[in-house]
């Protein structure tokens, strides 16, 4: 008795029992794009959010710049005699100065701060979980509040002035932020206090990424501390370097509320930025178009910086 049995292969091939497939001239069914559809209308509001607060409201902000509106009534083209006022006024001209005074100064000491902070707690410390913390927490407190705690350490009947007669030298003590000479350096001191600890978390984060074998394949080749720094570890953090520069440049060139809380521009402007002149050209002076202007050259600043810093730090010379 033999049987006739069907080959594996054409097995597979065979159609199974009760599926229907389409004739030699039926064409078939395209699937539904109903659900990549889908992913585009849950995302459309965001998307209009976006659009709408900050690239409408920016176009809307770079028009009255060229106008002479006050906020209310009406308002006329005025074409750049904003910008003209601006390049003409030295107290305009000054918070410029004050502007990037402030940012490369803070991205310099807050980044050196932070990598140097990093390094150390990037060793096997039994207390480094707490100390990363406690360098962390300026960061998350309120800069508004921590400004007011600072303005009581510099002034005049402060803790620094009264340490500085307790040990003999009080021919040092003086009015910090009441002084226009001292004054911009006291606001440095408060904003590379705050930045320091973002630093130290992008640093660590880079950190973790350098291989431990090449440290220990350098150490063993002969080089010293300083030589694994420079040949190791400082090319496999470039990225973190870029990003915490990036972000303290564009962080210092718009800062605003510690000025506010500590100075509020003074003494006689000598710590007037391009943001806090902004806000009094708009809302304090009621010249809506020569603070739009202004908050546009803030804008193009940035943009430029941000745009130049990315160039000279991106890790592959081809991107």
């Amino acid at each position: 008795m033999t049987a006739t049995m069907q080959p594996k292969s054409e097995a597979a091939k065979a159609p199974l029992r009760g599926r229907r497939t389409p004739g030699a001239g039926e064409k078939p069914r395209p699937r539904s794009t109903g659900l990549q559809l889908g992913h585009w209308w849950w995302a459309l509001p965001g998307i209009v959010l976006v659009i709408a607060i900050h690239y409408v409201a920016t176009g809307i902000g770079g028009f009255f710049a060229f106008t002479n509106w006050t906020g209310i009534g009406s308002f006329k083209v005025v074409g750049w005699q904003n910008f003209e006022a601006i390049f003409k006024d030295p107290t305009k001209l000054g918070a410029l100065t004050n502007t990037m005074f402030l940012a490369f100064g803070s991205v310099l000491l807050g980044n050196v701060g932070g990598l140097i902070i990093a390094l150390g707690l990037n060793r096997m410390l039994k207390t480094r979980y707490i100390l990363r913390t406690l360098f962390f927490m300026p960061v998350v407190l309120s800069p508004l509040a921590t400004a007011y705690v600072w303005k009581y350490i510099f002034d005049f009947d402060g803790p620094i002035n009264v340490f500085l007669t307790s040990i003999g030298a009080g021919d040092l003590a003086k009015p910090w932020l009441a002084d226009p000479q001292w004054a911009i350096w006291t606001v440095l001191v408060v904003l590379v206090w705050g930045s320091t600890g973002f630093a130290m978390v992008i640093f660590m984060a880079g950190l973790a990424s350098v291989p431990v074998e090449v440290e220990e394949a350098a150490a063993i080749d002969g080089a010293n501390l300083w030589q694994r720094f420079r040949n190791v570890t400082l090319p496999a953090i470039r990225p973190a370097i870029a990003i915490a520069t990036t972000l303290g440049i564009v962080q210092g060139l718009r800062v605003f509320d510690p000025i506010m809380a500590l100075t509020n521009g003074g003494p006689a402007g000598a710590t007037e930025t391009l943001a806090t002149q902004v806000y009094k050209q708009a809302f304090a002076l009621g010249n809506f178009g020569g603070g739009a202007a202004l908050a546009l050259v803030l804008a193009a600043i940035i943009l430029f910086f941000a745009v130049i810093q990315q160039r000279l730090t991106r890790s592959n010379p081809e991107d």
